[in-house]
């Protein structure tokens, strides 16, 4: 009876362990965030460190990007378009490749292909600099890592995100054409002029506010994990590895809510 009772005990103490951490991480980057806004007024001295990181989390992941994208879209064509050729009904193929494209699939395939390739990246390379102590030498010489450090990251992953993000819909809706064409027997010009008169406004607009969402989700908390590392390599690794996994939680529930709040019958 004592041994379960000290089981017990240890389950629900690991846990309050657990839900404290996590609101401590949770504030730390609401902190984190709040502090980068105040950074942005350096964004022109820091140009030069924003353009090497949109290449490094923008220029150098469109390869993968361009892949994904592509293969998705294909394969989004080819369970509906047949689903839709059994009733006739496949001109409704563009149309439903354009807007689950623009509202959903896009900005979260983006989403996820940077949380992997950039976020993991940015976690690593700050837990590095932390447990060096050159984030410590930093602040011993007066200059903020955050506007040095976490500023550059995040701002550029705000511009890098939508413009990967309208790449990816754009590869995606034309892996729906490809086949569409072979596998269909409909035209380029039928596919794309469906596609055209299905553009509206609203999604587009819904689907960049997603990736300015996830942008930020990201890099604050990527950078957060990178900052708060501790314990050598094995922290680092660590670190990389909780980034990638809470950035993909948090892409997945605010993806949920930003839909539920424009086209749940809110905005």
């Amino acid at each position: 009876m004592k041994i379960m009772l000290k089981e017990i005990n240890k389950i629900f103490s690991d846990l309050g362990k657990n839900i404290i951490r996590l609101f401590n991480f949770s504030g730390f980057t609401l902190i984190l965030i709040f502090n980068t806004f105040l950074s942005f007024n350096k964004i022109f001295f820091k140009r030069r460190e924003i353009i090497k990181q949109m290449y490094i989390s923008g220029v150098k992941s469109m390869p993968v990007c361009t892949i994904v994208a592509l293969f998705g879209g294909m394969i989004i064509a080819v369970h509906t378009g047949f689903e839709f050729s059994k009733y006739g009904q496949q001109d409704l193929l563009p149309v439903l490749m354009i807007n689950i494209m623009n509202k959903e699939m896009g900005p979260f395939l983006t989403a996820v292909i940077i949380t992997a390739f950039s976020g993991a990246a940015m976690a690593a390379e700050l837990g590095t600099m932390k447990v060096s102590e050159e984030i410590d030498a930093l602040e011993m010489m007066s200059i903020s890592p955050v506007s040095f450090l976490v500023m550059p990251r995040v701002v550029s992953m705000l511009i890098m995100l939508p413009i990967l993000s309208i790449y990816t819909i754009i590869l995606g809706v034309a892996g729906g054409a490809v086949v569409a064409y072979f596998q269909l027997g409909m035209t380029n010009e039928t596919y794309y002029h469906n596609v055209l008169n299905s553009i509206w406004i609203k999604d587009i607009y819904v689907g960049l506010s997603k990736s300015l969402v996830f942008a930020l989700l990201i890099s604050a908390i990527s950078c957060a994990n990178g900052l708060k590392t501790e314990g050598g390599a094995l922290g680092v690794g660590e670190a990389s590895r909780i980034s990638v996994v809470s950035s993909f939680l948090m892409v997945l529930i605010m993806g949920y809510f930003i839909t539920a709040l424009f086209y749940g019958g809110f905005l």
